[in-house]
């Protein structure tokens, strides 16, 4: 159900970026005048919304559960998502981007809710492959909607891309109220012996106390600082390419819209399927103590940033006709990104899994301040969007960030447990992992 709310949550956070190339075709009747600029304005309004409850958001999951906050965030989306086309009649491109902040203020709840229910549902052995899987939705979500979008578009008309949106999310919604728990404990749908086998892997047995957060120590912690930097990095390449690929592949390879999905999507499905080998290859080389968990994460990372880095010059240099290799090369470039899954994401959990949730929102509140501002940065370089050297400039500047925010994440970062992790409590002991596993197997 995790994996399904980030498909359908990603579906419906980028759709836009290929309805907005169907409703700003001036060949068709029902289309609307918009300027790049407003459409660049609309494209970034979901992260107006989106900043605003991400540290609120971490903090709700770790006091009243993951459950209750990921059901809103889906449902929300969904009724925003049935009322947009409507809004773009009778309200323009202002009411669309109102529609768009709603939305993005509520997905504000979705990675410090899932953060906290991985934490409280994933076993330690099988965190790197599963916590893949769920984030992994993603990806899923975003390319299955890249290439649907055009289809829709092409015989139902735009307004359609958000009806199968929002009703899909309805659905989601309905099953989970019935079928989610905040934690093990609180679930009807599984078995004990496998209640037992979760929270005995995270030490969760018996009544959990519920920690204040330290929140000087965590803003004042060094490898907390170098996930905020590499979070920025991950956002600005990611969302370059998200919100301008479609635009990309429309103006400079001449791809009509129905093609343009499709081979949009690609890179998505990419990212989507070498996540699994990224994330069974680092469980497998945890288990082998090959490398230790910082190295492990940094490893993967590096994977995720230095490659699309590297791929994305590459790009900046493939001519301008040529659809095939500009579209290998993309799609090398973002199935690589899936390394980050396995990377910094998890660091969270690893560093501090008691305030993986609240310290999620942090860094996803202040990297997607970058991702209001890299569509906007992309509008202003783009003077003609027809210009292939207009847009290697673009391509440029998110490698550069790629690298330079993961080189300092290898210098400052850690998997280590920080002492601020269990805040001093005379009637508990401290919860590392191996503790935690010997002191839940006496009391079984």
């Amino acid at each position: 159900m995790l994996f399904l709310a980030l498909v359908f949550a990603y579906a419906m956070r980028v759709n836009i970026s290929m309805a907005i190339v169907a409703m700003t075709d001036k060949s068709k009747e029902d289309s609307f005048n918009w300027s790049i600029q407003k459409q660049s304005v609309i494209l970034s309004s979901f992260f107006w919304g989106y900043v605003v409850l991400q540290i609120p958001g971490g903090e709700l999951a770790a006091r009243f559960g993951g459950m209750v906050l990921i059901t809103s965030c889906i449902a929300i989306n969904s009724a925003v998502s049935l009322l947009i086309p409507i809004g773009s009649y009778y309200g323009g491109w202002q009411l669309v981007c109102a529609c768009r902040v709603i939305q993005g203020l509520s997905q504000g709840f979705l990675f410090p809710s899932v953060h906290n229910l991985i934490g409280k549902w994933v076993p330690l052995e099988e965190k790197s492959r599963l916590g893949t899987i769920i984030y992994a939705g993603a990806q899923l979500g975003t390319a299955l909607q890249l290439m649907a979008s055009g289809f829709i578009a092409e015989y139902w008309g735009w307004p359609a891309i958000f009806y199968v949106n929002g009703t899909l999310g309805a659905i989601w919604t309905a099953l989970y109220v019935f079928l989610g728990a905040d934690s093990p404990h609180t679930s009807k749908m599984i078995s004990v012996e496998e209640r037992l086998y979760i929270q005995t892997s995270l030490g969760h047995v018996g009544e959990q106390k519920k920690l204040r957060t330290p929140w000087k120590k965590i803003w004042t912690s060094l490898p907390f600082i170098s996930l905020i930097v590499v979070h920025c990095g991950q956002n600005w390449g990611f969302w370059t390419l998200m919100t301008e690929m479609p635009s990309y592949m429309s103006q400079v390879l001449g791809v009509e819209i129905k093609a343009n999905g499709m081979m949009s999507a690609l890179p998505y499905l990419a990212m989507y399927l070498f996540s699994f080998p990224l994330g069974f290859m680092s469980d497998y080389i945890l288990k082998k103590k090959w490398l230790s968990i910082t190295a492990c994460r940094k490893l993967s990372n590096s994977i995720g940033h230095f490659g699309p880095a590297i791929a994305l010059v590459v790009l900046s240099y493939v001519p301008a006709g040529n659809v095939a290799v500009a579209v290998a090369v993309l799609t090398f470039v973002v199935g690589l990104n899936a390394g980050h899954y396995t990377g910094y994401l998890l660091v969270h959990i690893d560093m501090a899994p008691n305030f993986a949730g609240t310290m999620m929102g942090i860094t996803n509140c202040i990297a997607n301040i970058v991702s209001i501002i890299t569509p906007l940065a992309a509008g202003a370089i783009l003077q003609d969007e027809t210009d292939p050297n207009e847009w290697r400039k673009v391509f440029y500047v998110a490698s550069a960030i790629y690298v330079a925010c993961n080189i300092f994440f290898i210098v400052f970062g850690t998997s280590e447990k920080q002492e601020w992790n269990e805040p001093v409590d005379d009637s508990k002991e401290p919860s590392d992992e191996p503790v935690a596993g010997k002191k839940a197997e006496k009391i079984i």
